[in-house]
């Protein structure tokens, strides 16, 4: 039948059991736990000491999460209860310990490089490329910072504008970066619109759902209950930034151009 020979050309088309089989190949479920529960270990500590030592957003980085994952009123402020730290992180952080927390810090940027690496087939950096991973957690710092701090700047479709840009610049650059430039910069346009699209998806999620569970958990089981929401959380990040990245690369190959992949940057010789 007519409706039939559509259909079976519309699979053949999209090729969607290829998507479906990469990821399980990535393990991209286990890889978004991972993502969750180093962020939540080596990013969160590092971005609480940023944000307490920021004079200008207040609420510190109980404000950042709070953005991220579209809460407000009641849920926000138990977040904010849970997460604050002491008004003298600052003082209390030592050289040492900021040390510390600057390198399980470029361990989580390691682990997003390993990541991409798999998605685009690519053998692992070396270990000096660690610079990379430094580098890139500098600029995601950067880009977590102006989103909260453009919160109270500008509003609805402008504050929309910057934010989607923004985010389509970073994880085009981001993906790029820690490749070390062997994907060509035209291949992860479309993987970095998605993840922005994905993580927007998320962020009507967790306002949909995430907002009245925290509080429903916070009554439950606690500050345990608020930071299992946050973990969830994390984890829905995880699976969208890998699998945005996942999705760009099999549009491309499916449905765009060849990838073909180049010389590191930093390799002698390369262009």
């Amino acid at each position: 039948m007519r409706w039939r020979r559509g259909l079976h050309r519309a699979r053949e088309w999209l090729r969607i059991q290829a998507l479906f089989a990469h990821g399980r190949e990535l393990e991209l479920m286990h890889r978004a736990m991972g993502f969750a529960t180093l962020a939540l270990v080596t990013l969160a500590p590092l971005l609480i000491v940023v944000a307490a030592a920021d004079p200008l957003v207040r609420g510190g980085f109980a404000s950042w999460l709070s953005d991220g994952m579209g809460l407000s009123g009641r849920s926000a402020r138990v977040v904010t209860d849970v997460i604050s730290p002491p008004r003298n992180v600052i003082g209390t952080t030592s050289v040492w310990g900021g040390v510390l927390l600057a390198v399980f810090g470029v361990s989580f940027g390691g682990s997003v490089q390993n990541a991409y690496e798999r998605i685009w087939g690519l053998a692992s950096g070396p270990w000096h490329r660690v610079w990379r991973q430094a580098t890139w957690l500098v600029v995601l710092t950067g880009y977590l910072y102006q989103e909260v701090a453009t919160k109270s700047a500008l509003h609805g479709s402008q504050r929309i504008a910057l934010s989607t840009a923004s985010g389509v610049l970073f994880f085009w650059w981001g993906q790029r970066f820690l490749l070390g430039g062997q994907i060509r910069w035209r291949l992860l346009l479309p993987g970095a619109v998605a993840t922005v699209i994905g993580l927007i998806g998320l962020r009507g999620f967790s306002y949909l759902v995430f907002t009245p569970l925290i509080v429903d958990n916070a009554l439950s089981y606690g500050a345990v209950g608020t930071v299992l929401v946050v973990e969830s959380w994390l984890i829905g990040v995880g699976f969208v930034i890998y699998g945005g990245a996942m999705f760009g690369r099999w549009f491309c190959e499916h449905h765009w151009m060849p990838i073909h992949h180049d010389a590191p940057d930093d390799e002698p010789g390369t262009r």
